[in-house]
């Protein structure tokens, strides 16, 4: 006979358990199949621990510490899971005979406080490692540098104003046109950040790294972009009513596009919006 419940027999607690383990698998498919994710994708992406992948040299060496610590932390969870287990299993209450009361061990205490120590310490080595090599600008007196291209951000409630300071152009967002940013690939870009207002957060995700907008202050930070492509830059600093609209588009482009694209804006200081890409902010 079949196990299945009939139409007016209502489930119990073991046939509801046994219809949530079916279904688990399949809803699990559906929302895979529904969200548009690619399976290879969300496999990269969980490789990665759910970080984007890089787009420039800087953020690729973020990239590569974030996978570093996580690795280790998964190590030590491991470490520290089997340990619990262990004691959990092997010190079992076996009867009411309370066990034999012992005072601490010495050496195990050293152990388990010089650890933690050398683990922070490694940490703390490679952040400052990847920390100082995001930092680090070119010198503008080493012939062997190459040009470096230099762009005023500007972030003011609620939009952004990108500056090309050689070429002498630039871009401004409005209410319902954001900025739009063009970058070429295998080129050091030259941030220098400044806000007349209060203080905003310029970030794309693929950086891997966001760097405050902060009033009278000018930060500054370099990039080389190594991969083409569309991406959506935000505001990550709550900066009033608008703040969530703050958004603007980032194009990495082949230098051939690039100078096409300042020579239309050298043009036409409106060109910008016709060129915006599809699927920009709004």
């Amino acid at each position: 006979m079949s196990s299945s419940p009939s139409p007016g027999r209502r489930l119990n607690g073991a046939d509801r358990r046994r219809t949530a383990v079916r279904l688990g698998p399949v809803l699990a498919l559906a929302g895979l199949l529904v969200s548009g994710c690619d399976a290879r994708d969300v496999y990269e992406s969980t490789l990665r621990f759910g970080i984007p992948e890089p787009i420039s040299e800087q953020g690729q060496n973020i990239h590569d510490l974030y996978l570093g610590s996580n690795a280790a932390a998964v190590v030590v969870g491991v470490f520290m899971t089997v340990l619990i287990l262990f004691a959990a299993i092997r010190y079992r209450k076996r009867s009411d005979e309370l066990p034999r009361q012992v005072r601490y061990n010495l050496p195990i205490e050293i152990l388990y406080t010089a650890v933690p120590f050398v683990i922070i310490a490694v940490l703390f080595y490679y952040t400052v490692l990847s920390q100082n090599y995001v930092n680090e600008l070119t010198d503008d007196n080493d012939p062997a540098a190459g040009e470096v291209l230099e762009i005023g951000v500007v972030g003011f409630q609620w939009n952004w104003q990108f500056n090309y300071v050689a070429e002498n152009v630039q871009v401004t967002g409005e209410t319902n046109r954001p900025a739009q940013l063009v970058l070429p690939v295998g080129r050091t870009v030259r941030f220098q950040q400044s806000s007349p207002d209060v203080i905003h957060s310029f970030w794309v995700p693929e950086f891997l790294f966001k760097r405050d907008v902060i009033p009278g202050r000018t930060n500054t930070f370099e990039l080389t972009l190594n991969k083409e492509g569309e991406f959506i830059g935000r505001c990550a600093e709550l900066c009033g009513e608008k703040h969530a609209f703050m958004n603007f588009s980032l194009r990495v482009v082949s230098e051939q596009e690039y100078d096409s694209y300042i020579a239309g804006l050298q043009a036409d200081p409106n060109a910008e919006i016709l060129t915006a890409p599809a699927g920009s902010p709004s």
